[in-house]
């Protein structure tokens, strides 16, 4: 497999990042894994050409995490021109507040033609569901959004990757990252304990029970971005790519 970081910021773009957004690939098999309010910048910007993108795979129902999605819709309808089928996954109550956001950002959209089948499903606890090919387990974390977060573990020939998602931490994470051969882990501050959210403290503590082959930071805040120096782990960056 192969991730690209196409924005490994926060909410707030700290340190000049831009919203989380991950390409993750498999062979011929192309997902977006969240796509942010930016995401559409980001994907320009690191010239990845967004009618080859198979999914969208989202996390939890916060503009950073799927806010981008009105945009990509539109971008594959207008200049684009998409014809492959596109399909979006998400949490219950996904396919409401992606109406919802895209009357509200572009009235009128969700009723013109488009020249591609769009489905869009919203996925429960467990698994494994496929997504373009990809094996994904589900499991509920905790970060409030209007609906249940998740933490995502996918598979794909003979290797594993899991995302955190936003959350504090909860017990859900050890089954789900356990052995991946890539771990993405928010880490929003050092270790200052916030509801909801991930430190980088009470995460190290955990790395060894999980046993992850390789541990990458991302989702920081600007506390956590100006004590990098202190941070014993692998930290993320917009632009990043990593084979594993």
């Amino acid at each position: 497999m192969k991730l690209t970081f196409l924005g490994s910021g926060d909410a707030f773009g700290s340190g000049g990042r831009f919203n989380t957004c991950f390409l993750l690939e498999s062979g011929a098999k192309r997902i977006l894994v969240d796509c942010g309010a930016s995401s559409m910048v980001a994907i320009r910007k690191f010239g990845v050409d967004p009618a080859t993108i198979d999914a969208v795979l989202v996390t939890h129902l916060h503009g950073d995490h799927f806010g981008g999605l009105p945009f990509l819709l539109l971008d594959a309808q207008l200049v684009t021109k998409r014809v492959r089928p596109l399909a979006l996954f998400g949490p219950p109550g996904f396919e409401r507040r992606l109406l919802d956001a895209c009357e509200n950002f572009f009235p009128g959209s969700t009723e013109a033609k488009r020249p591609f089948d769009l489905t869009v499903t919203e996925l429960t606890p467990g698994g494994p569901h496929t997504v373009a090919g990809f094996a994904v387990f589900a499991f509920e974390v905790v970060h409030w959004s209007g609906g249940p977060p998740y933490a995502y573990r996918i598979e794909a020939d003979g290797k594993t990757f899991c995302y955190s998602g936003d959350t504090e931490w909860v017990e859900a994470l050890t089954p789900a990252a356990r052995g991946a051969d890539l771990f993405v882990a928010e880490a929003y501050f050092f270790d200052k304990k916030v509801k909801w959210h991930l430190d980088w403290r009470t995460l190290e503590a955990r790395l060894a029970g999980i046993g992850a082959k390789r541990t990458i930071l991302t989702h920081m805040s600007a506390e956590l971005l100006a004590r990098l120096g202190d941070v014993a782990c692998e930290t993320a960056e917009d632009g990043k790519s990593v084979e594993f």
